[in-house]
């Protein structure tokens, strides 16, 4: 069957790697298109902005080794389990450690996209709404318009930089997904709570031809999940009826 998946972080830092994961995504998505393309561009520059700001106003590096750090530590308890897949796991830890290495030097890698002249030229300007047209940035046109294995080499470098923030990510929320697997539930009303307690993220499977959506609040402690009919004329609507669905407590 069909699904549409949904997540909803339980905590501000599950919050800020959800929402770079997607950014990277944005991203790198870019790389198979022409970047000359208004909406390719658009949506590069709009992600690798928003990535910036992100690490500068969160301590995202300092998170990531936390997490990288606990992961290696239950890496080497399980690899004394018997039957484990020893192959897969090395790989996984020596990664680890790997990044924890490269997250703890001093100055991070993805600073030097900040001394950047053009990437500091552009993100002026992206700041402002509707302030990124040509005519208002000639720099960016005349870029744009060179020898495109050029600029996407360009493009790459500076995703490098970030290489390693993007790799501990994908490795710590690799590892929180699979702290649980789906469940199949079912609530007579639309609505279901339960304890929140030790939890860092919920993932909803609903059927894709389903008519409602979730919607998630709570924390740590305990969480609501409340499913809505699609907004038409009349606002948001409860869906107050028997519903299907599938979660896992992360």
């Amino acid at each position: 069957m069909s699904t549409v998946l949904y997540e909803h972080p339980l905590n501000e830092r599950i919050r800020n790697y959800l929402k770079l994961e997607q950014l990277f995504a944005q991203a790198y998505s870019c790389l198979s298109g022409d970047l000359s393309i208004l909406t390719s561009h658009q949506v590069f520059f709009n992600a690798l902005f928003s990535i910036l700001d992100t690490l500068e106003r969160n301590d995202t590096r300092g998170d990531l080794i936390k997490d990288l750090e606990k992961l290696e530590q239950n890496l080497v308890v399980w690899s004394k389990v018997p039957d484990v897949d020893t192959s897969a796991l090395q790989k996984n830890l020596s990664e680890t450690v790997k990044l924890v290495s490269h997250l703890r030097i001093p100055r991070p890698t993805w600073w030097l996209l900040k001394e950047d002249k053009l990437l500091s030229c552009l993100k002026q300007r992206f700041a402002i709404q509707g302030g990124s047209s040509s005519f208002d940035l000639p720099q960016l046109h005349f870029w744009l318009h060179q020898n495109e294995v050029q600029t996407k080499q360009e493009v790459q470098q500076w995703l490098n930089l970030l290489s390693d923030i993007s790799s501990a990510l994908a490795i710590v929320l690799k590892f929180i997904r699979l702290r649980a697997e789906f469940e199949l539930i079912e609530v007579d009303s639309g609505f279901y709570q339960d304890n929140g307690e030790g939890l860092l993220l919920l993932r909803i499977k609903l059927a894709k031809d389903a008519a409602y959506y979730p919607t998630v609040s709570g924390n740590k402690f305990r969480y609501s999940i409340r499913f809505m009919l699609p907004c038409q004329h009349t606002g948001r609507r409860y869906a107050n009826q028997a519903t299907v669905f599938q979660l896992a407590r992360c």
